[in-house]
């Protein structure tokens, strides 16, 4: 049998919320290939007392449990891979982009440690030299949906899972830009509000060179409106690659 392209192994304390989503569809089609494999780690396995027992309370006091740094040390070593990347996912951390997104598909296995409660001992992550990752500027109950959408994200860029590898060239931020908008039938549509709303007359044109133009400016003009921080960065390395660019070598 063929070896994954990927591997995610999951380090968490509700198992049972894996694969989820990620069962179905086109990762679901890809995980039942093989294509990419999923190893659930079940953090109550690595504890060492009869109750099985993850947390316990915070020094200096406060609300919530801190899960144990021995703990979570056990099972990182038994999901450590010998080659790879380990990622706990934490609002604290690295924003998840699309660059990153594309750096962790390149990388055969990726560990994904799923916080509970306050979090995790502090100590175990500088301990294991453990990347932190976060989803946006929010909090949710647990790690595990940031996992899934960080395998998502990932496993739709590997080889042989989407269809179409063009929509991925052109999809939002795989050039620094949010993605044009898409029409498809009827052309002329009334919706509710008894508004006719037509599809853009370039669309309808044949015209590809004129249709390419259209999408590369609708996708610069969402950008700038809805992403003026995404435009920004944009506009910065643009113009740090010319300046490299113009500049002789050895200067």
């Amino acid at each position: 049998m063929t070896a994954p392209l990927w591997t995610a192994r999951v380090v968490t304390v509700f198992p049972a919320m894996f694969p989820g989503p990620l069962g179905e569809s086109l990762a679901g089609r890809a995980l039942e290939r093989g294509t990419w494999s999923l190893e659930v780690l079940d953090l109550r396995d690595f504890a060492d007392d009869p109750h099985r027992m993850v947390d316990d309370t915070p020094f200096g006091g406060g609300a919530g449990m801190v899960i144990r740094p021995d703990v979570v040390d056990r099972a990182l070593q038994t999901a450590r891979p010998a080659k790879g990347r380990m990622i706990y996912l934490s609002p604290r951390g690295r924003r998840l982009d699309q660059a990153l997104v594309r750096d962790l598909a390149e990388c055969p296995v990726v560990v994904l440690l799923c916080g509970r409660y306050e979090g995790v001992d502090q100590r175990v992550l500088d301990a294991n030299a453990v990347e932190e990752v976060s989803l946006g500027d929010y909090v949710l109950s647990g790690g595990e949906p940031a996992a899934l959408c960080l395998m998502d994200a990932v496993v739709r860029l590997l080889p042989g899972v989407t269809g179409n590898r063009d929509s991925l060239v052109e999809e939002s931020f795989a050039d620094g830009l949010l993605e044009y908008p898409h029409f498809t039938r009827p052309a002329a549509w009334t919706a509710h509000d008894g508004v006719e709303r037509r599809v853009p007359d370039v669309l309808l044109s044949g015209h590809h060179a004129k249709v390419a133009e259209w999408r590369r400016s609708e996708a610069e003009r969402l950008t700038r409106e809805r992403r003026p921080d995404l435009w920004a960065s944009r506009e910065r390395s643009i113009k740090t690659l010319t300046e490299m660019r113009q500049t002789p070598n050895g200067n």
